[in-house]
């Protein structure tokens, strides 16, 4: 077979091969971001809205957090225990978390104090004041304040299937516990999110 004849064969198959292959770009549109999306089924961003929105507002009105407002004439000091996620997908329950946290302070009615992890990051500060800073900035030591009460909470699924049809429920609860005395002062609950989902099956 001739040179010119092995060239002119493999640039046909270059052609035809490149036809064969299509090349799709990257569209990115940005939306509203309370826009309701929900391409996967799973747990998203308008499910953690729906959830801090309702829970919130059942904590902040609890009877005894009223009652402790009452009671001692300021509001009750909070802080952030674990989220749990126990359901059957990975989430990252710390957005929900935080969420419950910044809508408990900007509600006025209860006072945060920093975390486990945080605490340790403003203690070796204050540490560091003591050898660096003058005397009259240096934050004082031993001088934090306690907290009355640890909100804490947890993720669940509940997921029903047949064939491609399933839905996926999701339970989210909270709890508000006195830290002296290991009462549970308030319990909120939410399993509103309920999704039914149909996976389309692929025929060859």
């Amino acid at each position: 077979m001739k040179k010119t004849s092995i060239i002119a064969i493999a640039m046909m198959l270059i052609v035809v091969l490149s036809s064969c292959v299509s090349t799709t770009g990257t569209q990115v549109n940005r939306i509203d971001a309370r826009t309701q999306t929900d391409l996967s089924g799973y747990w998203n961003d308008t499910d953690v809205r729906i959830i801090a929105d309702t829970l919130v507002q059942e904590c902040v009105n609890a009877p005894s957090i009223v009652n402790f407002i009452r009671q001692y004439q300021r509001p009750p000091v909070v802080i952030l225990g674990s989220f749990r996620n126990q359901s059957d997908e990975h989430l990252d329950t710390s957005i929900l978390a935080k969420k419950f946290e910044i809508a408990l302070v900007n509600s006025g009615k209860v006072d945060f104090v920093a975390s486990s992890m945080e605490r340790g990051e403003l203690r070796d500060e204050r540490e560091n004041q003591q050898e660096w800073s003058s005397e009259l900035s240096a934050k004082a030591l031993a001088n934090e304040v306690a907290a009355d009460f640890m909100l804490i909470g947890a993720v669940k699924t509940i997921v029903d299937s047949s064939g491609a049809d399933f839905t996926r429920t999701y339970f989210v609860t909270a709890e508000l516990i006195n830290i002296e005395k290991n009462t549970k002062v308030w319990l909120g609950e939410n399993s509103s999110i309920k999704k039914y989902i149909r996976r389309d099956t692929v025929r060859w």
